[in-house]
């Protein structure tokens, strides 16, 4: 294997490897602990232009494919309590703007999450990129954020005895992402 940093990262366009990808996610629940999941059906494409600024980051998630290790509160989230997957069964991430430094990105863009968008900051970091034994270009970089779930209509919330509520209003979005260059 011959590995690259950033300065050598190809041009082209680059598809989502999803058997060594994951988005995942966690909400503050009954205010003591986290709860965690997973997205399991998604797709990412990258575009590397001439320069950085010609970089561009599209993703969209099958919300469907929510799954937080229970089957029960899974349907849940499927509901209008939460993503309303019937009306909405796609998520999308469109950068407006990527800006790196060395290894470090940032990228601006619009989240759409039950049909609202808003902008979002995703922060990360490019891993490398290599060329596998198969010969194929692979790049891998890793990023998260930080969205109000509110902000996207998703209110679902229930007081609790002790005082408080179930769930927090903040959700932790992350990505480890690897991608190959189409030839």
């Amino acid at each position: 294997m011959t590995t690259q940093t950033h300065p050598s990262f190809a041009t082209g366009t680059w598809k989502l490897d999803p058997t060594h990808s994951t988005i995942d996610f966690s909400v503050r629940h009954l205010a003591i602990s986290k709860v965690r999941g997973s997205f399991e059906t998604f797709d990412v494409t990258v575009v590397a232009g001439e320069t950085p600024a010609d970089l561009s980051i599209e993703a969209s998630i099958d919300v469907a494919s929510v799954n937080t290790n229970q089957a029960q509160r899974d349907e849940h989230l499927r509901t209008s309590d939460f993503f309303l997957v019937e009306e909405h069964p796609t998520a999308t991430f469109r950068s407006t703007s990527v800006e790196l430094d060395g290894d470090d990105f940032t990228a601006q863009g619009d989240l759409t999450l039950r049909g609202v968008t808003k902008p979002v900051t995703l922060k990360g970091e490019l891993g490398g990129v290599v060329v596998d034994g198969y010969g194929q270009t692979k790049a891998g970089f890793e990023a998260k954020t930080v969205i109000n779930r509110t902000d996207f209509g998703v209110n679902w919330n229930a007081a609790l005895e002790a005082g408080g509520l179930t769930l927090g209003d903040d959700v932790t979005l992350s990505f480890e992402i690897q991608l190959v260059l189409q030839k």
